[in-house]
């Protein structure tokens, strides 16, 4: 083969497809008539069928995925809470168990333990509203900010439900203020963190999965929740350099022993900020199930720790790396592939700065 014919294969080879986020469907942004909530709707998902399932079930099958969506903030300030919502097209309220999960991912600026894209908020069935003392804590945001919003939807009642929208209601301190005292980023890690699907298939009988990773930059973590599924004994983060647990939650169960909540640790109060991180140390995620079925459950483990973390002093968050093959692979997945563009030859030059993290 002559030389150029070479060289074309080989950048078809290294040139992996990227996501084009103006590709993305447009959410709805509005302001309340307060002025102290930003509601995010999403398109409505026309039909969500009794018994759907996210893990490759009825619930992919009939479209029960909102499609991912680009959303835009009219107005900066501080986010200090937020809840989910889904409506049907009467308007009337849904019940949180159609929740798989949401999230909202800054595409800007990285994640606290990997070079990808920042997860502002996650939500699943057992989240519930969150809110913080506005006072203290805010998530900061500007105008003119974007935001991917990801959602999945299941159905495990027996009932169809149709035209259902999904809105994600942030409650924020507007900009000009004396308060929020300190600025906090929302984190996660993942058990099945770098990139990929996060749900996993769960083995029959007692199981053990972990990921353990670096922070970029120090600081504190203040509150901290988890999210997992049925058969969870209990999910933890712990200091792996010295072998300190840090939080242990251990999920609340209904009668029939599905999950319904795990506790939110709050480690801040008179006498103290939160937990100390460090660049220099490795921290680990862990979940344990218990699976009594006697089979393999598709899809049936998720792991994964999401809470507030305050960095220390004039410490300025990271960028991204856009020089990073696992920004992009994740930005992608993230994306379910529903903004491409040819090649990475269109990615933007490095802009920004990452932060040490082991991946």
């Amino acid at each position: 083969m002559t030389p150029w014919i070479i060289l074309s294969l080989l950048g078809a080879v290294q040139a992996p497809a990227i996501p084009d986020l103006s590709r993305l469907a447009p959410a709805h942004v509005t302001v309340d008539k307060s002025g102290r909530e930003i509601v995010i709707e999403l398109a409505p998902v026309h039909h969500l069928p009794a018994g759907a399932s996210h893990e490759g079930g009825a619930a992919h099958q009939h479209g029960a995925e909102p499609p991912v969506s680009l959303a835009v903030l009219p107005l900066g300030g501080a986010i200090y809470g937020f809840r989910v919502e889904l409506l049907d097209g009467m308007g009337q309220v849904l019940p949180a168990s159609l929740i798989h999960h949401i999230n909202l991912i800054h595409p800007d600026t990285r994640e606290l333990f990997l070079p990808i894209s920042r997860r502002v908020l996650a939500a699943g069935s057992e989240t519930g509203a969150q809110r913080l003392p506005w006072l203290l804590f805010g998530v900061p945001i500007e105008q003119g900010e974007r935001l991917i919003v990801v959602a999945a939807l299941h159905n495990p009642t027996t009932r169809d439900f149709m035209h259902v929208r999904v809105r994600v209601v942030l409650q924020y301190t507007p900009s000009r203020r004396p308060w929020p005292v300190f600025r906090g980023y929302a984190f996660q890690l993942d058990v099945a963190f770098p990139v990929g699907d996060k749900s996993f298939d769960l083995p029959p009988g007692h199981s053990v999965r972990s990921y353990e990773g670096s922070p970029a930059v120090p600081g504190k973590i203040v509150a901290i929740g988890g999210h997992m599924h049925d058969h969870g004994v209990s999910i933890q983060l712990a200091d792996a350099t010295t072998g300190q647990v840090l939080w242990r939650a251990t999920p609340k169960v209904d009668s029939a022993g599905h999950l319904v909540a795990i506790p939110v640790g709050r480690m801040y109060g008179l006498t103290r900020l939160g937990i100390p991180v460090r660049p220099d140390r490795r921290y680990r995620v862990t979940v344990e199930y218990e699976n009594p079925t006697g089979a393999v459950l598709p899809g049936g483990g998720m792991g994964v720790v999401g809470g507030l973390f305050v960095p220390d002093g004039d410490v300025v968050w990271p960028s991204v790396d856009l020089g990073q093959d696992l920004y992009w692979k994740d930005l992608l997945h993230a994306t379910r592939g529903a903004a491409i563009v040819a090649s990475q030859a269109a990615a933007p030059a490095h802009t920004g700065h990452a932060g040490h993290a082991d991946h």
